[in-house]
């Protein structure tokens, strides 16, 4: 019978945290983990070598160094890395993913040239697909509600440039819509996954376009036939379209009016253009499908909370700052019951500067106040139930007299605007204002439920704010509000109404002329021809070409128009 030689035993690693050898740690541990003997709550089988092999008398096995238990979470901090936080993508992409990838860049090339519309929904759409196809290919097939939420969000955001005409509301839904999309890969739960998960995104692109170039590599090699057989398909498919289509045009002029307007119209000048639309869609698509497969774990970024504050040390400063929020708010009520003229007669102040004076410092001290409450979090005592019922008490005060200066500031907002008409940037930080009161109600809500959901529930109120504020035409609801305005007073600012957009035309046509004509002329002229595809104009504008048709405006004196109306003091 012969002998089995023992298997040399590893060299000894030391320890990740302490930087001791594992045998002198367990030496000073008084020995009570013994060489060979497997370490307490781990099975034998989890310690044991490959079969075949066996273990020399007095080493013990090896075992890859592990991160700290929990139970010494506070004397080894063990935080993520960067590169801790990336889990592996499949080794190859799969088919469906390439084809989706592609075909999200030829959507690109080809309607995304010019203006913004149905375009960028109908790019967004197979690139939704190409996540979904590399989500399903990683493992991750189940749809969540939070992920569902923020992928139809996503895409009903990418709808306000079909509906309206103006840039500006628009810009702004799309950026926050690629908000969602970077929560509905990542399925961030906590603040500091809300925030980081767009750098997902980025850390994405120059991974995703590696990951889809080395399948399309892997399956040029395996399957060469199958793709040159593929793109012999690909151009006859393309011949025959051409060669008939511009047959069919020739023959019938009605055909040729409808391929027009559905087909692109492309130039060799535009190739270069049309090349980076392409490789921006594929690389999107493929960035977004990459973080479907592999998504930054952003909520194992932990932030240890603040050292605990004596109950004085903590309620003082806010029992005092409560004390104030509610002398401000009692003189706020007494002004807006006893009325402003005994106010104004005090301070010398006209009504509208007492209504601009307010709004801005209002505005600051809400920021300033949701600030206090993620501070005053982060240093709360936390002693026991006594200690929450005091958090709870002092922050609910302190959030519901926050509610009344918002309402304040709204209120002065209300005032200026009737004083002086409503612009973009009235009407852009009265939302603002109405959505920090919407987070204040939140946070308020939080207090009693728990603040698991708070994180999610803050984004999703920002995304219907921005979806809420681009479907209800911002540029209508200036020029509908200056329009009323302009019938009771006889006071409007023609040139801040002629830099609107071609939302403002439906309100903007009730003027009496030669007003209407006044503004509607260079508003007429800045639409131009209607030239572009269905998918580069808004609804709005199709509506503003109509109503123009209809009713086009007449030719009018300039000095006439100088005349019809009183230019107002605007803040632009």
């Amino acid at each position: 019978m012969t002998e089995k030689l023992p298997v040399p035993a590893e060299p000894p690693e030391r320890s990740r945290q302490s930087g001791r050898i594992p045998e002198r740690e367990a030496a000073d541990t008084g020995g009570a983990q013994r060489a060979g003997t497997p370490p307490e709550g781990r099975s034998r089988a989890a310690t044991d070598t490959p079969p075949g092999e066996a273990v020399s008398a007095g080493h013990p096995p090896y075992l890859p160094p592990t991160p700290p238990s929990p139970l010494y979470a506070g004397a080894y901090p063990y935080k993520p890395s960067l590169p801790d936080l990336r889990r592996e993508p499949p080794s190859t992409v799969n088919t469906d993913v390439l084809w989706a990838a592609l075909a999200t860049g030829v959507l690109s090339m080809v309607l995304l040239n010019d203006g913004m519309g149905a375009n960028l929904f109908l790019v967004a759409l197979p690139a939704a697909v190409t996540a979904y196809f590399a989500a399903r290919q990683a493992g991750r097939v189940q749809a969540r509600p939070w992920t569902l939420a923020w992928g139809i969000g996503g895409l009903a955001l990418l709808l306000v440039p079909a509906v309206r005409a103006a840039q500006w509301p628009s810009l702004l839904a799309v950026a926050t819509a690629i908000g969602l999309a970077s929560l509905a890969l990542h399925g961030s739960r906590t603040w500091s996954g809300v925030v980081l998960s767009p750098l997902g995104l980025l850390d994405s692109l120059p991974k995703g376009a590696r990951w889809g170039w080395r399948g399309v590599r892997t399956r040029a090699g395996n399957a060469s036939g199958s793709l040159g057989s593929a793109l012999r398909a690909l151009a006859v498919t393309a011949v025959l379209l051409l060669v008939f289509g511009a047959l069919f045009a020739g023959a019938d002029a009605a055909f040729a009016d409808l391929l027009s307007r559905m087909v692109p119209d492309t130039s060799v000048g535009d190739g270069p253009w049309r090349l980076v639309l392409f490789a921006l869609g594929v690389f999107g698509a493929l960035a977004a499908a990459h973080t479907a497969a592999a998504p930054l774990r952003w909520d194992s970024l932990k932030t240890s909370p603040g050292r605990a504050r004596g109950r004085a040390e903590w309620a003082l400063p806010l029992l005092v700052l409560c004390v104030l929020f509610a002398v401000f708010n009692a003189i706020q009520l007494a002004v807006l019951f006893g009325g402003y003229k005994a106010v104004l007669d005090k301070t010398g102040q006209t009504y509208s500067e007492y209504a601009r004076q307010g709004f801005w410092q209002l505005l600051f001290a809400t920021l300033l106040t949701l600030l206090v409450i993620v501070f005053a979090l982060r240093w709360a005592p936390r002693g026991g139930p006594g200690d929450r019922n005091l958090v709870r008490g002092v922050l609910g005060t302190l959030c519901a007299l926050t509610l009344v200066v918002v309402a304040s500031a709204v209120r002065r907002m209300g005032m200026y605007v009737e004083a002086y008409g409503l612009t973009r940037l009235r009407i852009s930080v009265v939302t603002v204002e109405l959505w920090l009161g919407l987070v204040i109600l939140l946070i308020m809500a939080a207090g009693v439920w728990g603040t698991r959901w708070l994180p999610r529930a803050v984004a999703a109120s920002a995304a219907a704010v921005a979806l809420a504020f681009g479907l209800a035409s911002p540029d209508g609801l200036i020029a509908e509000n200056n329009v009323r305005r302009y019938e009771k007073t006889h006071n409007f600012d023609l040139d801040y109404a002629r830099g609107l957009s071609a939302d403002a035309v439906p309100a903007l046509d009730r003027l009496r002329e030669p007003m209407r004509s006044c503004v509607l002329g260079p508003l007429a002229k800045g639409l131009g021809p209607a030239t572009a595809s269905w998918y580069e104009t808004s609804w709005g504008e199709v509506r503003a070409r109509r109503i123009l048709k209809e009713r086009p405006p007449t030719t009018t004196d300039p000095g006439t128009c100088f005349t019809s109306g009183e230019s107002t003091e605007y803040d632009r």
